[in-house]
C-alpha cells in the first residue's frame, strides 16, 4: 500500500511562464527532496539501467547531442548536460515538441532535491487540460523514482498502465490532479477554468472522460 496523502504532500508543484527564443511558454515544475546523495540522485536519473527500474524503458545515446527514446512515449534530444547538477532535453511527443529541465541541488544531512520543469508553449490542448495533462505524468514518476531510490528496486512493473487503473492508482491519480488544480491557480489562472481543465484531466487519466 502507498501512502497517496503523504507521497503527493511531499512534492511542491509550481505554473509559470519561461521565455524562449520561439515566444513565451508555460512551465509545469515539480519538485521533491530525496534521502540519498546527490551522485546517487544524479545517476537515477541519466544511467539507462537506472531510469528502466523506476520510469520507463529508455534507449539511444545518453550524451550531449544523443537522441533518446522511452518506450511507448516520447522522445528527444540531449541539449545540455552540467553533471551533477542540470540537464536540458527536447521532449517530442504525439508531434509536438516541448522541453524539460532536471535540476539537482544537494541538501544538508546527506540529501539532495530534484526539480523537474516542463515547458511548453500554450495551444488547444493546455486551454483543455492545464498543467495536469504532463503535472500528473511527472507526478506518477516521482512517485516510482521515490520508491525506487528507497529499496533499489525495480518498480516500473509495478507502477504501470495497470496500477494507473487500480483504486489506488486513481486515488493518487485525483490527488495529483487536484495538486495541480491548486497550483494553476496560484499562478494567477481563472479559478473556474483551471477547474474545468483539471476535471477534464483527471478523467482522461483514470479512463472516465466521456
Amino acid at each position: 500500500m502507498i501512502d497517496v496523502t503523504g507521497q503527493i504532500n511531499a512534492v511542491r508543484r509550481r505554473v509559470g511562464e519561461r521565455v524562449m527564443e520561439a515566444g513565451t511558454a508555460r512551465t509545469v515544475t515539480i519538485g521533491r527532496t530525496y534521502d540519498t546523495g546527490v551522485e546517487d540522485l544524479w545517476e537515477a536519473v541519466t544511467t539507462a539501467d537506472r531510469i528502466s527500474r523506476w520510469f520507463l524503458p529508455v534507449s539511444g545515446d545518453l550524451r550531449p547531442g544523443g537522441r533518446f527514446e522511452l518506450e511507448g512515449n516520447a522522445s528527444g534530444t540531449i541539449e545540455r548536460c552540467d553533471p551533477p547538477k542540470s540537464y536540458f532535453a527536447t521532449w517530442e511527443y504525439a508531434g509536438q515538441v516541448s522541453w524539460i529541465e532536471v535540476r539537482l541541488t544537494p541538501e544538508d544531512g546527506g540529501r539532495s532535491r530534484l526539480e523537474l520543469e516542463h515547458i511548453a508553449h500554450v495551444g488547444d490542448h493546455w486551454e483543455q487540460f492545464g498543467p495536469g495533462a504532463v503535472g500528473i505524468g511527472w507526478d506518477q514518476g516521482l512517485l516510482g523514482l521515490t520508491l525506487h531510490l528507497a529499496s533499489g528496486a525495480d518498480v516500473h512493473g509495478d507502477m504501470g498502465p495497470e496500477w494507473a487503473m487500480t483504486d489506488e492508482g486513481k486515488e493518487f491519480t485525483r490527488a495529483s490532479g487536484e495538486g495541480w488544480f491548486s497550483a494553476h491557480v496560484e499562478s494567477g489562472a481563472d479559478e473556474a477554468s483551471a477547474r474545468t481543465a483539471a476535471d477534464n484531466t483527471i478523467a482522461a487519466y483514470t479512463g472516465t472522460m466521456e
